[in-house]
Formats: C-alpha cells, structure tokens, sequence
C-alpha cells in the first residue's frame, strides 16, 4: 500500500504546481498505464533541465508523487539536502562503496507501494537532436532485481523552456508540454535470468527503444538508426 503523501511534500507541489502550470499548457496521455495498486518505476528521456519538473508534475496530477534518484552531493547542501530528505527522494553514490544504498532505499519505496521517477540516461542527452541516447544499466538492474514493472513516460517541449544545457528561463509564451504513459515494457526475457552485463544491456536497451519509438510519435520524426553514445564519443575525440 502507498503511503500517505507528507505535509512538506504537499507544500511543496501546492507551490510549484501554478508556476509551472503558468508557464506551460498540457497536452498529457496515457495516465491509465500507470498501476494504481502496486510500486513501479516511471522512465523518461531527459532533454532539459525543466524535465525533472515536467515529468514530476505530470506524475503527481496522476496520483503518484514521484521518488527521484538524485546525486548524493545535494543532499550535503544547508537547505535543499534537508528538503530533499523530507521529500523522500533517493540520494545516489556513484562510484563509491555505498552505491548499493540507492537499491537499498529504492526497494523499501517500491515495496511499499510507491513509485520511483528516473532518467535511465544519467544526464541530458547529448544527441544534438535531442533523441535519447545510450542510457545506463541501473534502472534495467532495479528492475530485474525487484522484480517490478517500467513505465515508459515520454515527455517533448520542456526543452522550450529551457534548452538544452541551458540555464536561461523563457517562460512565456507558455510552451506546450506533450507526456505520453505506455503500457510497462515488456522484460520479461530478461527476468530470472543473472544479471550480468549481456542482460542488463539488452534490458537498458529495450527500455530506451520503448521511449524511442514513443517520441518518434510525439514528434512525428524518425530517430537515427544508432542511438548516441556518449561513451564511444568521448573515446573516439
């Protein structure tokens, strides 16, 4: 069963969800996918840093207050890292040995009934075309080792507000944000199988083919054959 939404987390989005809703007009889909009796992970693309609260605000509109993963370092700061704490979201520790703390907490919101929000990417996009790129392996990893279902949750128009690794504001006029829910992926080839690097690849991969194909829709274009990688970019520069 989901817990009961705290009174800091209802501050919060009782004073940001008119601002936002200033600045932007929806055009939202798909909310019927999103399970209402059980914990599941919500995935998006990330084309700007408006999309934490695009995506934030579509999923809270919908009954699911969202549990973002977020860089540990944050919550360090005076102000935001006790905020953050209050509204339960999930500090992240790349790199260290408490990496496995994310799981850990993860696994306590999800059994729970709640949701997790998560831009498998790690990072914007670095396509300059603003297609999702090669993601991360951690989300298909939660999953599969959870046993709980992915989301899909494709947003386009954020990047209006703010471009792409763009720090300037340009709130009016008020941008059209299109979020589109799909049924969960289906990952069911991957699950009970052992989660070494082959399977949670192909797991990572299914999961952003899913949100490709979805904003191929949104968009009315076709996305390059060969999703960017950021990795083999910075290899081969």
């Amino acid at each position: 069963m989901a817990t009961k939404v705290s009174w800091t987390y209802r501050a919060v989005a009782c004073w940001v969800r008119p601002i936002v809703a200033s600045m932007t007009r929806k055009d939202w889909h798909g909310a019927e996918h999103l399970p209402k009796d059980h914990g599941f992970l919500a995935v998006s693309n990330h084309a700007s840093y408006a999309d934490p609260i695009t995506f934030a605000h579509y999923l809270y509109n919908n009954g699911h207050p969202p549990r973002f993963l977020a860089k540990a370092s944050l919550f360090d700061l005076p102000i935001a890292g006790r905020l953050l704490a209050k509204l339960d979201q999930i500090p992240v520790y790349r790199g260290s040995s408490r990496a496995r703390d994310a799981v850990s907490k993860g696994s306590q919101i999800l059994k729970r009934g709640d949701m997790i929000a998560v831009f498998p990417e790690g990072t914007l996009t670095g396509d300059p075309d603003l297609w999702p790129m090669v993601a991360r392996t951690g989300t298909a990893r939660m999953a599969l080792e959870l046993g709980m279902p992915v989301i899909p949750v494709a947003q386009w128009g954020a990047h209006r507000l703010l471009g792409n690794y763009s720090k300037s504001l340009k709130p009016f006029p008020r941008k059209t944000i299109t979020v589109v829910a799909g049924p969960a992926v289906d990952l069911d080839e991957f699950r009970g199988r052992p989660l070494n690097a082959a399977v949670l690849r192909g797991a990572t991969d299914k999961i952003m083919a899913t949100l490709t194909s979805m904003l191929e829709d949104i968009r009315g274009e076709q996305a390059p054959a060969e999703p960017f990688d950021i990795r083999k970019r910075k290899r081969e520069s």
